[in-house]
């Protein structure tokens, strides 16, 4: 273990023990906003300091070891119970290394996913259909549910944009690899020469705000436009003006949403996809004014970026940004993404690993 990280850990284990006899003493819950702060602390911290506690045992019992193997009687049940240690103290190591590493305050979110037609033409807006299947699936796997938000049809099928609200439990950190460029290979239905048709399509994960006052939006800086909703809903949606429009003069931001009956939940609807495009936006050009050489790649989610491709002919999708390359092509586009989430998730954090070894 690096001399920084167990110093890191050594003063944690001394703030538990100030913590602990805060906590016995009688006037403790006295000032309740300290009390929340302080348990709040101690069950952030707690989980650290028992693995830390098991790490001096175990780093204890191999010095142990080593001395036992000085003597040759014991030579041999010292040198197999220094290799049960050693398997142990890079277990707790490990485990060390990823409590500590920076958790992302939007994992457990529900998000915004918005899923546009890019190059291609009709095929890309039939392939827009298909991923947005694709992770309605994998929504219903997950258990999680996902509401239409606005959507705009393609003229062959398909779509020329569409939005949707996924809610549950830990949404976006699953989902929040997916945002960036999502290319195609297939031959089409009306291709009769059967020429391969490369096309291609956006995807953006945006997690939900707890509340739109968290991305300040002033009066004076939207637009609001209402009028009649266009297509498919029977007399009452296309008669009334329930379909919104917001646009955001500052960024020229716009968002529609004519999807329900009512205008005033299209509205909110609406000014709630607009705080999060915002939101995003504002994390963006932070992260570029502060980005230094080393980059996270699979955390960079930069929408003209090529992520991933979908051969329908050779069977396979490739993620380009960890190469890895799945034949089931099939079994993805019907929702089964948990292989590639978990080798993103596992890749992002390994990332994290090194550059948490760079910093020490």
């Amino acid at each position: 273990m690096k001399a920084s990280i167990r110093s890191k850990l050594s003063q944690l284990s001394v703030r538990k023990e100030e913590i602990d006899r805060v906590l016995a003493t009688g006037s403790a819950t006295q000032d309740l906003d300290s009390y929340r702060r302080i348990t709040k602390e101690l069950a952030e911290i707690e989980p650290l300091v028992r693995l830390y506690e098991l790490h001096c045992r175990a780093s204890a019992d191999l010095s142990t070891a080593r001395e036992m193997a000085s003597d040759p009687q014991l030579k041999d049940f010292a040198e197999s119970e220094m290799h049960v240690v050693q398997e142990e103290l890079a277990k707790i190591e490990l485990e060390l290394q990823q409590q500590l590493l920076p958790r992302d305050p939007n994992d457990e979110r529900s998000v915004f996913l918005e899923i546009r037609a890019g190059a291609g033409g009709d095929e890309s807006g039939l392939f827009a259909g298909d991923l947005f299947r694709m992770y309605c699936r994998f929504a219903e796997r997950q258990g999680w549910n996902v509401e239409l938000v606005s959507r705009t049809p393609s003229e062959a099928g398909g779509f020329k944009e569409v939005i949707c609200k996924i809610s549950g439990r830990g949404v976006y950190s699953k989902l929040k690899f997916e945002s960036g460029g999502h290319r195609v290979q297939r031959i089409p239905e009306t291709e009769t020469q059967g020429r391969i048709h490369t096309s291609a399509c956006t995807v953006a994960v945006l997690p939900e705000l707890d509340d739109v006052s968290d991305t300040v939006i002033t009066p004076a800086e939207i637009r609001i436009d209402t009028f009649r909703a266009s297509g498919a809903g029977g007399q009452h949606i296309n008669k009334t003006d329930s379909a919104v429009r917001v646009t955001h003069l500052p960024t020229g931001i716009v968002v529609e949403c004519q999807d329900d009956r009512s205008q005033h939940k299209n509205k909110a609807q609406a000014l709630a996809v607009l705080s999060a495009r915002i939101k995003d936006r504002q994390l963006r050009e932070r992260a570029e004014k502060t980005a230094t050489e080393r980059r996270l790649l699979i955390g960079s989610g930069d929408r003209s970026e090529r992520i991933r491709t979908y051969n329908f002919p050779q069977g396979r999708v490739s993620d380009h940004r960890i190469n890895l390359t799945l034949y089931k092509i099939g079994q993805i586009m019907d929702g089964e993404l948990d292989e590639l989430i978990a080798a993103l998730g596992t890749e992002y954090q390994a990332e994290q690993l090194a550059a948490l070894g760079e910093d020490q």
